[in-house]
């Protein structure tokens, strides 16, 4: 009711992609779900919920605003930590609620040591060490001077991590930049750890690296796109199931399903125009259906005359243009589809199926940026 599609999460999916990465991570190492850019477009409120029933104790964010959503709904004791952005009103606050982030430069250090004695309550911090992303963190030149903060301030903080992120672990073309970066974050955490500062978790992986590169795993990994069913790449994907011998069969489930409903439908004479302008010209008697969802609920305007549906198990294609608030496909070879029936967009839908990988192909996007693109405005809903 009030919505013209629905975002459905599986539970069962979800709770058996969390048992098969645990099992291959190793279960003394820590897993963080990572719940940025609106848990991939799953939402994250209901996301985290559900991955707390499954277990899960600890989310990976961007930003304070994202933190501040998962501790609406977390649980107590519920670890959150930022990776990102944060501006100097947002370390108050996190610092009050125990919210762990990430201190990347001298001068947040600084700031952050400032307002825990001005609170007189230790932040929960995690040093991320620059090793060859060339995007935030100490660098080696910057270890004597960290050090020496930290000591002098030993009250203050409490090192919750020591990380860094690799730049590119999904692809074979980045190996020896990321072996580098594994190399240079090692002599670091050691110099680190020779002068006096160990913390709780050393991490360094997301999805990536903790599938392809075990020993980058270490005490904690970051795990995204991995938690919603999908793969970082389709080489990610190959080198797993060919290390583990699955022969083809992915282990993991998609936890989303995308569904609206048939509006309306008709039939259109052969040789008129259907939709906007002269995009899609019926060269037989075409009896279509209209779907209320466009690009401003995320679907693409790249669809348009390619995009395809699932109604009552089979294939729909989209005619015309996607407009900003519905879509047009053609009903012709199916029989006895009617208002209200059951539209899939992504999903499965009786023996076929519309994977997110399929439909980025027809968009030419990665699952990353069109799953994050999902409107908060679709209601998400936790199925079986």
């Amino acid at each position: 009711m009030f919505n013209t599609s629905t975002i459905e999460l599986s539970k069962g999916a979800l709770k058996s992609n969390y048992s098969y990465i645990q099992k291959v991570i190793g279960k003394n190492v820590k897993l963080s779900t990572v719940v940025k850019g609106n848990a991939y477009g799953h939402g994250i409120e209901p996301f985290v919920k559900l991955s707390q029933v499954c277990g899960i104790n600890h989310f990976s964010v961007y930003s304070a605003d994202e933190a501040l959503r998962v501790l609406t709904v977390a649980r107590k004791h519920t670890d959150i930590m930022i990776m990102g952005w944060i501006d100097d009103a947002e370390i108050d606050w996190a610092i009050k609620k125990q919210i762990q982030f990430y201190v990347f430069d001298l001068e947040r250090l600084r700031k952050t040591i400032s307002i825990s004695k001005r609170l007189k309550i230790p932040a929960r911090i995690h040093i991320e060490l620059e090793t060859g992303m060339n995007r935030t963190g100490f660098s080696e030149r910057n270890i004597g001077k960290l050090v020496e903060l930290i000591k002098q301030n030993k009250e203050n903080l409490i090192i919750e991590g020591i990380c860094t992120h690799y730049a590119g672990a999904e692809s074979i073309s980045n190996y020896v930049r990321v072996h580098n970066q594994f190399e240079k974050f090692e002599k670091m955490f050691m110099e680190l750890k020779r002068k006096g500062i160990v913390p709780k978790y050393k991490h360094s992986a997301s999805s990536a690296a903790a599938m392809t590169y075990p020993e980058m795993r270490m005490d904690l990994v970051r795990i995204g796109i991995l938690c919603y069913g999908f793969w970082p790449s389709p080489e990610t994907f190959i080198d797993h199931l060919t290390k583990k011998h699955l022969f083809e069969k992915d282990p993991l489930k998609r936890v989303l399903k995308w569904t609206s409903i048939v509006m309306s439908t008709k039939t259109v004479k052969m040789g008129e125009f259907i939709g906007y302008g002269n995009h899609y010209l019926a060269e037989r008697k075409t009896r279509i259906a209209v779907i209320p969802i466009g690009y401003a609920h995320g679907f693409s305007r790249s669809l348009s005359n390619n995009g395809k549906v699932l109604i009552k198990g089979r294939f729909a294609p989209v005619i015309g243009l996607v407009n900003m608030n519905l879509i047009i496909v053609d009903i012709t070879n199916l029989k006895g589809v009617r208002r209200g029936d059951q539209v899939v967009i992504i999903g499965k839908q009786g023996k076929n199926e519309i994977s997110v990988a399929s439909f980025m192909q027809m968009v030419n996007q990665l699952n990353y940026e069109l799953l994050s693109r999902l409107p908060e405005s679709i209601p998400r809903i936790v199925t079986k």
